[in-house]
């Protein structure tokens, strides 16, 4: 399964959650809760409340949708790709009202409109900027430091809200140092867990900024959250097995030291992009300094179908890889290299896609697996040299 999430979930991971449920209001789970919510402050980069849902990554968006904001707000959102899109689009379904900055699905938001679109806001109508970390249909990533500074460059009060679903445990993120107001992420992809748990890592200034918002809610309160998280318990029922994997998840992030985790995705992607440099192929991120090491999206040739070349190299080498959404449904293809991932098993992959171009008749160049090879054994061989 080489698909930009779910992600492969490691044994140390799947015997965490298959420990016997306990009771989730009992003693012995205080110690449980609160080593997730404290641990996953770490991920984030954060001395905030990280509140943690049992949902997927769509109920954290909302839940940052309906804590921030009041019915009728005005947002700004960034056209990344279909992730993008989606946020947009639940953000109207539930009564807001984005402003969708249009984008070519070809790099991450770009900080010099944010902010002269803010700088137009002179009556401060626009609640919040919303943009996506790390876009999963596109492999771009967006600068959110840059548009951080680009918020205050405008000198606007705007809330920054940020999806890192697919970007956290895999990229780097640092929520307080970027002035991020509010964070949202995943169990299912950098996290090496199955699907289940979202996140929200929320600033003082949103979680204040909350109290005086008027979208109804209830399920997705912070401020529900707030008391029983002070001891490591939750306002219902939480994914108790799941928060199990959680706490051995970051374990093992620690363990390899988060610089190293997102070392490793980069040198992965990079591996990746000549490995299609070298098949006469274009990645959809075309940005220099964009490019995402978690995943990246491969343009087909004209004329070439991306779904029936994925299914070619399915049934033929038992590769899943990603396909194309929305807008490049069936004119890209995507692999994901992130999660529980090493350079044997991007070799695997990448060989494995070179076996399905040709299966699948697509035009390439081989040495596309090679090329990769090169690079993964230049960059090993300098990091044993700096070491």
């Amino acid at each position: 399964m080489q698909i930009p999430g779910p992600s492969a979930v490691p044994d140390r991971i799947l015997k965490a959650i298959g420990q016997q449920t306990i009771d989730h209001r009992g003693p012995d789970f205080a110690q449980v809760g609160l080593k997730a919510l404290e641990g996953m402050k770490t991920i984030f980069k954060t001395e905030q409340h990280v509140f943690i849902f049992p949902s997927s990554g769509t109920g954290a968006w909302e839940a940052a949708l309906v804590n921030s904001c009041s019915p009728g707000d005005k947002l700004l959102m960034f056209e990344t790709g279909h992730f993008a899109s989606l946020w947009n689009k639940m953000a109207r379904r539930i009564g807001l009202e984005p402003e969708f900055l249009e984008g070519d699905w070809r790099g991450g938001a770009e900080p010099d409109r944010i902010e002269a679109r803010l700088r137009e806001d002179k009556a401060h109508e626009i609640k919040a900027v919303c943009v996506v970390h790390n876009e999963t249909s596109t492999g771009s990533v967006s600068p959110i430091a840059e548009v951080r500074k680009a918020i205050d460059a405008a000198g606007h009060p705007a809330l920054l809200m940020v999806d890192s679903i697919s970007g956290l445990a895999s990229i780097d993120f640092r929520f307080d140092e970027w002035g991020v107001d509010v964070c949202v992420s995943g169990s299912q992809k950098g996290l090496m867990l199955p699907p289940g748990l979202s996140f929200n890592a929320v600033s003082a200034r949103a979680l204040e900024h909350s109290k005086s918002v008027t979208m109804p809610r209830s399920y997705w309160d912070w401020q529900d959250m707030v008391v029983p998280n002070q001891t490591g318990y939750f306002p219902y029922t939480p994914g108790t097995n799941l928060l199990y994997g959680l706490n051995e998840a970051i374990d093992m992030l620690h363990e390899e030291g988060l610089d190293n985790v997102f070392a490793r995705h980069a040198r992965h992607g990079a591996a990746t992009r000549a490995a299609v440099r070298a098949w006469g192929l274009e990645t959809l991120c075309m940005r220099q300094g964009q490019e995402s090491g978690v995943l990246t999206a491969v343009l087909m040739p004209y004329g070439h179908s991306a779904d029936a070349f994925r299914a070619t190299t399915l049934k033929h080498y038992d590769i899943s890889l990603g396909n194309g959404l929305s807008k490049v449904a069936d004119k890209v293809f995507r692999i994901g290299h992130l999660g529980d991932f090493n350079d044997l098993m991007l070799m695997a992959t990448l060989s494995g896609v070179e076996m399905g171009l040709a299966q699948a008749g697509v035009p390439y160049h081989s040495g596309g697996a090679q090329a990769a090879m090169e690079h993964l054994k230049e960059t090993t061989e300098e990091r044993l040299a700096a070491e």
